[in-house]
């Protein structure tokens, strides 16, 4: 099995509290990820490091068949990323702000029509940022994310303030990305009732520890782990998802060497 993206001990401290513990991810290529956790799990923490925003305390990571930090630069070529709440120029339109990325990039000027079109917002590259809607601009920072079309998608949250029907398309588009152009992607949550509905394989965090990693699958077999909740297939996999971070809550994070993927 081919991983595009793996995490060896990956570890993060800010002075005496530890963010990230020990982090071990295998991502599968041309997969979608489903990265869950509660806010302040540490999802946010992991996903800097892979894109060299904050350096790792230890530990390492390779993407796409490159090594950080020796490979830094070439790892940043190959990833988009879209990273908390995007933030553009809003006497600028979309098309324009998508433009300075691009040159940023040094990337040819119709990889602007084209991401544009990937998010279905080619009618209205021409509008000012600001009169955009917040599904909108969402949809922009995925543009800006999809420039060049990076084989790796690193994506933090894109639903996160968003309305039901917001949801909805966010969550379409992102499913189809992966057939749409052969790429892999990394997306956070902490609804795993969302993630369910597009991600291949999910890694569940608390308190900076892996306490899960394997398909919904997988998921559904670990109700042993726990126990106050049942997993039968009809949408309880909440239920399972939320107890064992309460579990690993009242152990004090001492369930992080727990579930792993059956075939490692």
């Amino acid at each position: 099995m081919e991983y595009i993206i793996t995490t060896e001990q990956l570890t993060k401290k800010y002075r005496d509290f530890v963010s990230v513990n020990n982090l071990s991810l295998h991502i599968r290529r041309g997969s979608i990820y489903g990265f869950l956790g509660p806010n302040g799990a540490g999802k946010s923490t992991t996903m800097k490091m892979l894109l060299g925003m904050t350096p790792p305390t230890k530990g390492s990571f390779s993407i796409d068949g490159r090594h950080f930090p020796k490979e830094r630069i070439d790892i940043l070529k190959r990833v988009g990323s879209f990273i908390e709440s995007p933030s553009f120029y809003a006497n600028l339109t979309g098309r324009e702000n998508l433009d300075i990325i691009r040159r940023i990039l040094r990337l040819p000027k119709d990889s602007v029509d084209d991401a544009l079109e990937l998010v279905g917002l080619e009618e209205s590259g021409g509008r000012l940022a600001k009169k955009y809607s917040l599904g909108m601009k969402q949809r922009l920072g995925l543009a800006g994310a999809l420039l060049g079309r990076p084989p790796v998608l690193i994506l933090d949250e894109p639903t996160n303030g968003l309305d039901p029907s917001g949801i909805h398309e966010i969550r379409n588009l992102v499913k189809s990305l992966p057939d749409l152009y052969d790429c892999t992607i990394m997306i956070s949550s902490h609804m795993l009732s969302e993630i369910e509905l597009i991600a291949d394989d999910i890694g569940i965090l608390n308190r900076g520890n892996l306490l899960f990693e394997g398909s919904l699958e997988d998921l559904r077999h670990s109700v042993g782990e726990a126990e106050s909740a049942r997993a039968d297939g009809s949408g309880r996999l909440e239920d399972v998802f939320l107890a064992m971070v309460e579990q690993d809550n009242r152990a004090g994070g001492a369930l992080h060497a727990g579930k792993r993927r059956a075939e490692r």
